[in-house]
């Protein structure tokens, strides 16, 4: 099962990387109202793929705390998920609206759900 997080957790992290690469392009700094521009965004960026990285060096050892970094890595595709649509649908905004921005943040969904359940099931077995 371990190797099944494994690869799930790669392919999310891969998925939500190209999310942050398209969110450079629709400039997502200003979405959020983060300050520092395209500078602050990616130094906000560097820990967090560091730590996300690192996490899944951890899941592969089969460590607790590589299955906490990837909980972590699951809601934040979720959050991402259910950001981006509330920016959408509430916000009508028209920004991660192309087809390949959809099948990113599905995808983030379903992978998200899918390696959740997979840690929660390794955590509590």
């Amino acid at each position: 099962m371990i190797e099944i997080l494994f690869w799930i957790y790669l392919f999310n992290s891969i998925f939500l990387m190209i999310h942050e690469i398209e969110s450079a392009y629709w400039q997502e700094w200003e979405l959020f109202k983060m300050k520092g521009g395209i500078t602050g965004f990616l130094i906000f960026h560097f820990p967090i793929l560091f730590i996300f990285m690192y996490g899944l060096i951890l899941v592969f050892q089969g460590s607790s705390e590589g299955y906490f970094v990837s909980l972590l890595l699951s809601f934040a595709g979720l959050f991402a998920f259910t950001i981006h649509m509330y920016f959408i649908k509430i916000k009508k905004r028209n920004e991660f609206t192309l087809p390949i921005s959809m099948f990113i943040l599905i995808g983030t969904l379903i992978l998200s759900v899918i390696q959740g359940i997979i840690t929660l099931y390794l955590l509590f077995s």
